[in-house]
């Protein structure tokens, strides 16, 4: 009898535990903070048991081109990173860049990204500490993450594309190819991108 009651309560509390607990990131991680311009934002999972994913990354058909599925690979040299590693790499403070446009950008982001359309990062590579001189000067370039809207958008591989062009170093660049889509879909925290 005594064992039938402990189980009963076993069952009873698991709900509450489990609650308590909370959607962890990691085992051991609970949330990580990032530094953005309007101050420190933690970054956890959604704790709510019943949220969906954002409408506007729920749509899986979309024409190619320009919607193309991405390769793992974008670019030799150039690592390709995973969600737990996006956000170990925001701990340290690390530079995220959001490739995509303005207005996806606006609509919501990773805590802690600028904002560098791929359209306008060759122009703006002095922000990653490039020189520009008659070519630019990536020598002294900072460690930096891009990415867009997920595994089928090309924005952020234009941009390291690019990048690779004017000489950005490959080992300096960091590709999260699974991008909102991925980073919303496993309920991480989303800010509005600022201007």
């Amino acid at each position: 009898m005594k064992k039938l009651l402990a189980l009963a309560l076993v069952f009873a509390l698991a709900p509450m535990m489990a609650q308590a607990e909370g959607v962890r990131i990691t085992k051991e991680i609970m949330s990580v903070t990032a530094n953005t311009a309007d101050g420190k934002v933690e970054i956890i999972r959604n704790q709510d048991g019943n949220a969906t994913i954002n409408p506007a990354f729920a749509k899986t058909s979309r024409n190619c081109p320009p919607f193309c599925i991405q390769p793992m690979e974008v670019a030799p040299g150039v690592k390709t990173v995973g969600e737990l590693e996006v956000v170990q790499y925001i701990d340290k403070g690390g530079l995220i860049v959001d490739a995509r446009t303005v207005e996806w950008h606006v609509r919501g982001t990773i805590p802690g990204a600028i904002n560098i359309p791929f359209t306008q990062v060759v122009d703006r590579l002095d922000e990653l500490d490039c020189k520009k001189g008659a070519t630019w000067d990536c020598s002294n370039a900072k460690q930096v993450l891009l990415f867009c809207n997920g595994l089928w958008c090309g924005q952020s591989p234009t941009a390291i594309r690019a990048m690779l062009r004017e000489g950005y170093p490959a080992d300096k660049i960091l590709y999260y190819r699974n991008g909102m889509q991925g980073w919303e879909s496993v309920g991480l925290t989303v800010v509005e991108g600022g201007l």
